[in-house]
Formats: C-alpha cells, structure tokens, sequence
C-alpha cells in the first residue's frame, strides 16, 4: 500500500512540474487588446508571395500584395553584421540568394546587393517592410541565432513602437520572450513550436522541451504558434489552459474548416481565403 502512495505521489508531482512548465502567461490590457485585434485574421506567411516564386517570400512585393488583400502578415527579422534589422527567413543565404554565407555574417550593405531568388527584389530592411505594410496587422517572429539576443530584441521593438499598429512578436527561442516578458511586458507575445522531430536544428532534448512546451515556464507566452501537427502531450495540455492559438503553415490542401474552428489565427500561404474568418 505504501508503495502505491508512493508512485501517487510521484506522478502528481509530475503532473505539477508540467503544468507549471507549459503553462501560458496572464496577458496585460494591452496584450490583450491585441490578441482580440488578432482573433479570426488570416496572415498571409512571409507575405503574399506566389509558389512560382515570382513574387518572392518577405519581399516588398509580397507585403504591398498581403495589405491589398486585406490580411495579416507573418514575417521574419533578425540582425546583420552591422546591426541593421532586415526581413530574411533562413539563417544562411542560400536558398533565397544562392550565396552560402549567414546572413549575420554580412553587413546590410554587402546583403543589398544581393537578390531574392530569380527576381530583382532584394532583401528589405524591416523599416521599408513597415512602411510598405502600412496599418497591417503583424506577426513578427524574432530569427535568433542564440547571439546577440538582446540587441536583437532591442533594435526590433524601437522599429516596432514607432509602427504604432497592431503587431505581436514570437520566436522558436524562449529568451526572445524572456526578454520581452521582462523589457516590454505590454507587448503580446507568442512561442512557436512544431513536433520534436521537425526540431531539427536544436538538440534532441532542447527539441523534446520545445515541442511539448515544456519552456514556457521561462517565458509565459500569451499564445502559442504551433504547426499543423497532432499536439504531444505536453502542447494538449497548455491548450486547455486556453492561450491564444495560432495555426502555421495552412494549405490550400488541409482541412481549412477544422483549421479556423480549432484556432484564434491562421498563418497560410498559397491560396487565397478571405480575411478573416470569425
């Protein structure tokens, strides 16, 4: 009999130690006016860019496309040589740009001068994204290369708060929302995440934590970006804590109706639904 009170108690203990580690955060007025701005908006990802690759992904072209239309944006910012914040996806230049070398490891001028896959669009500072986007609502995902993560988050919400719109930031990286939980807590902030298996770049346990959420303990985000997998243990469990929830990448090819049921936002691409959808 003891030793049944004994396993009791263990998993209780347990279950305690992952509630407490995936458990969202309390948003502030602010952050929650934001979300209610966010709830049934589509965001178009990386922008309205074409599969052809004609209008290119985080191109100027792609967010003047994205506002015309109506929705949201999603796109990715991270740090140059230089310190400058440009809109670029990958960590190194080769896909997009055909030049295998980090982005980090240039400065914003050497990277001007290069081009978005076979197109003359080049890769645009955040400030001339903003600008373009207008009044946009946008979801800005922090690229951090576990450096300079403070100069990062520092230089991207000066450029954010003189936007003065709507706009929210998220990250894979959990010390991007550390960050902004401590600097800018009135700032609505997300965690993205996907099953460990597509963790690829990290470590086996960093992925196993990161997919199940299991860091939010760190950061306590105020919604949770996950893709469109089946949720481990751990991602069911902090949905019924009831963050808000954010769906990425959809398809024209998946189920769109389950999608806007089951989620506040939808990030998509490749299709085009209408703006909202609650």
């Amino acid at each position: 009999m003891a030793a049944i009170w004994i396993i009791a108690g263990i998993n209780a203990l347990l279950l305690i130690i992952v509630i407490y580690g995936t458990a969202p955060g309390k948003m502030s007025a602010e952050a929650g006016k934001t979300a209610g701005d966010f709830c049934g908006l589509n965001c178009a990802h990386r922008g309205l860019h074409t599969k052809d690759r004609k209008t290119p992904e985080n191109s100027l072209p792609a967010f003047a496309a994205a506002r015309e239309h109506g929705y949201g944006v999603e796109l990715d910012v991270r740090l140059t040589k230089d310190g400058k914040i440009v809109v670029f996806h990958d960590d190194d230049l080769g896909r997009v740009c055909g030049v295998d070398k980090p982005v980090n490891s240039l400065d914003y001028d050497e990277l001007s001068g290069l081009t978005l896959f076979d197109t003359s669009e080049r890769i645009p500072l955040f400030s001339e994204a903003l600008a373009v986007l207008g009044d946009t609502p946008l979801i800005v995902e922090l690229k951090s290369d576990r450096k300079n993560i403070a100069q990062l988050c520092e230089n991207t919400l000066s450029i954010l708060r003189k936007y003065g719109k709507t706009w929210c930031i998220e990250s894979f990286d959990p010390n991007v929302g550390v960050w902004f939980k401590k600097h800018a807590p009135d700032v609505l902030r997300g965690q993205l995440s996907s099953i460990p298996a597509k963790l690829d770049t990290v470590s086996r346990p960093t992925a196993f934590l990161l997919g199940n959420l299991l860091t939010n303990f760190m950061s306590r985000p105020h919604f949770i970006a996950y893709s469109n997998d089946p949720h481990p243990p751990g991602v069911r469990l902090c949905m019924l804590m009831k963050p808000v929830k954010v769906i990425w990448t959809i398809h024209p090819d998946d189920d769109i109706e389950k999608c806007e049921k089951e989620n506040s936002v939808i990030i998509f691409e490749h299709y085009m639904p209408s703006p909202r959808f609650k």
